[in-house]
């Protein structure tokens, strides 16, 4: 089940920071060719000489919001017009929204669903026919630990990565016979800006936050060894297995209880993978 790195092209959307960072430098000193895309092309560029420089590997920039109708058909426009092929794919761009779900904006919640499934899944249709035709390919798709339950408060992004969770293992199963690998990462909590944009806190969530790094060896380990889907460290594997012992309706309950303080309402957060942390004290 080995998977061999070196000479060949990952496309990481959300690459400029956090964990599609992380998955940057981790591929290019592995020695693939990287296609970087994210909406900040000023970084993404220095980003890409960097690799080359480090690495010695070809960079190329697609700067674009994919929460726009139509940008997964755009990239995928230029990465025909420039001649390149994809053999891995890193779905890893999204954001989360927190607070009672009236009182989020309707345009930023559409948009939301705009970048975590619909972009996420018109790449996937771009792509993976050409990785199919191959007869090899891989697409790395980011979840989090949310999408193992109703999470209130956090209503839509839960169920946006559980829509990922579940299509991407019903892939897997569709054609892990025909040489394509198909992960989803569900990560907890990860030491990136996600709740300090959001407006809440990852205070009462010791032993459970990760770093980037981290949520990448753990995916690249698991992609090696054809698996449908990884938990990164071992709380967060055992918070993952206790969802399948409680009806999800107590479940929900339950993380509503747990859900962190919401320090400035209504923001959205940048990528990553937030857990409901543990209550903190005084009135809530």
């Amino acid at each position: 089940m080995a998977y061999h790195y070196r000479g060949k092209t990952a496309l990481i959307t959300g690459a400029s920071s956090g964990i599609g960072l992380a998955f940057a430098q981790a591929l290019a000193a592995r020695g693939m060719h990287l296609i970087l895309v994210a909406r900040s092309e000023e970084r993404l560029r220095q980003l890409a000489k960097e690799l080359r420089e480090r690495h010695a590997v070809r960079a190329e920039v697609i700067a674009t919001d994919l929460s726009r109708e139509g940008a997964a058909t755009q990239i995928a426009s230029v990465v025909q017009e420039r001649g390149l092929s994809v053999d891995l794919l890193i779905n890893n761009a999204g954001f989360g929204t927190y607070g009672p779900f009236v009182e989020q904006s309707a345009a930023r919640e559409h948009q939301e669903i705009m970048l975590n499934v619909t972009a996420l899944v018109d790449l996937t249709h771009a792509l993976l026919p050409s990785m199919l035709a191959r007869g090899e390919g891989a697409i790395i798709n980011l979840a989090s630990l949310a999408a193992f339950l109703p999470i209130p408060h956090m209503a839509v992004y839960a169920a946006t990565k559980a829509f990922v969770l579940s299509f991407s293992q019903a892939l897997w199963a569709e054609y892990r016979r025909q040489g394509l690998r198909v992960l989803a990462v569900c990560p907890g909590p990860v030491a990136t800006n996600f709740f300090a944009v959001m407006g809440t806190s990852q205070e009462g969530m010791p032993g459970l936050i990760l770093s980037p790094e981290q949520v990448v060896t753990a995916s690249l380990r698991a992609l090696e060894r054809g698996r449908s889907q990884v938990v990164p460290g071992l709380l967060n594997k055992l918070m993952a297995f206790s969802t399948r012992l409680v009806p999800r309706t107590l479940g929900a309950r339950v993380a509503a209880s747990f859900l962190p303080r919401r320090s400035r309402p209504g923001q959205p957060a940048a990528s990553g993978s937030p857990l409901p942390s543990a209550p903190e004290p005084g009135p809530r």
